[in-house]
């Protein structure tokens, strides 16, 4: 894949902060959501849904495009994040959070509160969210132009933006106008699901790498076979990647396949938020730095293991320190 020198990943998507609760599956089935999906909520769903939560929750930036272009920035890549948050506290503090990530933020403003997501975490491991976008749905499709992705090698688009068609049209047609190679995250099952008609023409017309999970790979091929999923996947884009958790993930492009063996050792996770979101970063990281796709897969799994031994979509120093030594990111 020719990215013409340039190694900047642009991120865009919602900028969001993570509340982090611990709580059983009664909390979800109470809540009437279904495990692993993310459901959109209104503030007074999302502030009556956090007055339930039993524990002391984590504060943390989040949002999942957002993720992925603060795990370039660790990584010591060229990051760039686009979003909209809110004039108060929680937005100033996200936007603080990009920078200290290495990310430039290319944040608009808005009157309303910075966007929230109540990310449940069962016991075992799986996260479910209930997401309040706020300032986050009032980014607009004409704010959004190519300046924003200047000299951009890749602009990673998270799939959440599939709810709001207009506003994904108009990153899709900056994106392309700036030159840039257009990476497509699927999101969530419940998100295919929902968008399955826009997402055929979509991906067809401006994809060319397009990132999902077992359960989004089947929302959107149809096929339980993961090889016959991944096979789907890749016939309209340069790259397919389909992430398998703890066995590892599979990678389609220049005419093969690569398999990815999963980093850890079978060590349990303690929280999988965020993993997609690192997986990608690791990956992206890879490809625009000319590396081969079995070496961007192994950081992107090294990334994916990482985040998942804390609770929220971050990664301590010192597993940042073990990925750069596993993979030999100078």
């Amino acid at each position: 894949m020719n990215f013409n020198d340039k190694t900047l990943i642009v991120g865009v998507g919602s900028a969001l902060v993570d509340i982090l609760a611990r709580e059983n599956d009664a909390f979800l089935e109470a809540a009437g959501a279904a495990k692993g999906g993310m459901t959109l909520v209104d503030a007074v769903e999302i502030d009556r849904l956090i007055d339930l939560t039993t524990g002391e929750n984590a504060v943390v930036p989040g949002g999942s495009a957002c993720n992925t272009a603060m795990g370039v920035g660790k990584l010591g890549g060229l990051a760039r994040f686009v979003g909209k948050r809110g004039k108060d506290e929680l937005g100033e503090a996200f936007e603080a959070d990009l920078v200290a990530h290495g990310v430039m933020p290319e944040l608009f403003l808005s009157d309303d509160p910075t966007g929230r997501v109540l990310s449940v975490v069962t016991p075992d491991a799986q996260r479910t969210m209930f997401t309040f976008l706020g300032a986050a749905a009032a980014m607009a499709p004409e704010e959004i132009t190519p300046a924003c992705f200047q000299d951009a090698a890749v602009v990673h688009v998270e799939g959440y933006l599939l709810f709001n068609r207009e506003l994904m049209d108009a990153v899709l047609k900056a994106a392309k106008a700036a030159g840039a190679k257009i990476s497509l995250d699927l999101a969530s099952f419940n998100v295919v699901e929902e968008s399955k008609d826009l997402l055929d023409a979509i991906v067809a017309e401006y994809i060319d790498i397009l990132i999902a999970n077992e359960d989004e790979a089947l929302a959107f091929t149809g096929e339980k076979d993961e090889s016959k999923a991944l096979e789907i996947m890749a016939r309209d884009v340069e790259i397919a990647a389909l992430k398998t958790g703890a066995r590892g993930s599979m990678i389609a492009g220049n005419g093969e396949v690569v398999s990815i063996t999963a980093m850890g050792d079978g060590k349990p996770a303690v929280d999988t938020t965020g993993a997609g979101d690192l997986w990608a970063a690791g990956f992206l990281y890879g490809l625009v730095n000319g590396m081969d796709l079995e070496q961007c897969g192994a950081i992107g799994s090294c990334c994916g293991f990482e985040v998942c031994q804390l609770v929220g979509a971050k990664i301590s120093d010192d597993g940042w320190e073990r990925i750069k030594e596993t993979v030999v990111i100078q």
